[in-house]
């Protein structure tokens, strides 16, 4: 028997229209699909495809054990993250090497911040694994502003709002164009390290970009807390004809 092959199939930001074709097919053709949530919620990448998958599709969720319930630091979280995963490609594994295709739902690029790299590193050499590249959700924010993000020679860094203030304030200070993931909590930080860098006045943050709730506001209109889903830019200004 020929062993199925595990899909990682990109989702893109948020929009059934901005999937690929090839991810299009795969997902309607999928006989067992499986992704990521937060115990007792659907789950974004879920919720995504809604009405794409066939009637006798397999579903597997794959619950997180923790996400922002202990910090990243405390040694418990790599540990039960990385158990969490093993029992996840065990799973996988068995399905494909049983001879079925497994299509692995991630949101926006699967090799772009996203969980499904932890199953891929793990799944190498044990059953065949393909990856369906998606648009990311930082190019629907760029293009949400409706201004290129960077022009000619433009340098452009990506942050997340998790690192220390101070390596956000250097990152922030040498780049041109600039976008800043993982806000959350982090958003006080984040304000400070613009502030300190001298770019505050530059920032736009887009909520749910290429979703129905979508919204673009400059930074300095920003309350005290943003949705999940919220990116921040900075637009560059680099060489033009």
């Amino acid at each position: 028997m020929s062993r199925g092959t595990i899909h990682g199939v990109g989702l893109g930001p948020g929009s059934q229209d901005l999937m690929s074709v090839r991810a299009d097919r795969l997902i309607r053709g999928a006989s067992h699909v499986a992704y990521f949530r937060k115990k007792g919620r659907t789950g974004h990448a879920r919720t995504i495809v809604e009405g794409m998958l066939a009637d006798d599709a397999v579903e597997l969720p794959m619950e997180y054990p923790v996400t922002t319930e202990i910090p990243f630091d405390d040694p418990r979280y790599n540990e039960w993250l990385a158990a969490f995963y093993e029992r996840q490609v065990a799973q996988l594994a068995e399905i494909a090497e049983a001879g079925q295709d497994v299509v692995v739902l991630c949101e926006g690029d699967p090799f772009f911040y996203g969980s499904f790299m932890h199953l891929y590193t793990r799944l190498q050499g044990r059953v065949p694994v393909a990856v369906v590249p998606g648009i990311t959700g930082m190019s629907a924010a760029w293009t949400a502003t409706g201004r290129p993000v960077t022009w000619g020679d433009d340098v452009l860094t990506v942050l997340m709002a998790t690192l220390p203030e101070a390596t956000l304030v250097e990152r922030i200070a040498r780049t041109d164009a600039l976008v800043v993931m993982k806000i959350g909590r982090h958003l006080d930080k984040l304000r400070r390290a613009l502030a300190s860098a001298g770019r505050e006045d530059e920032a736009w943050l887009i909520e749910y970009a290429a979703m129905a709730e979508e919204r673009i506001v400059p930074l300095c209109d920003v309350g005290d807390r943003v949705p999940y889903f919220s990116i921040l830019l900075i637009h560059g200004n680099g060489r033009r004809p």
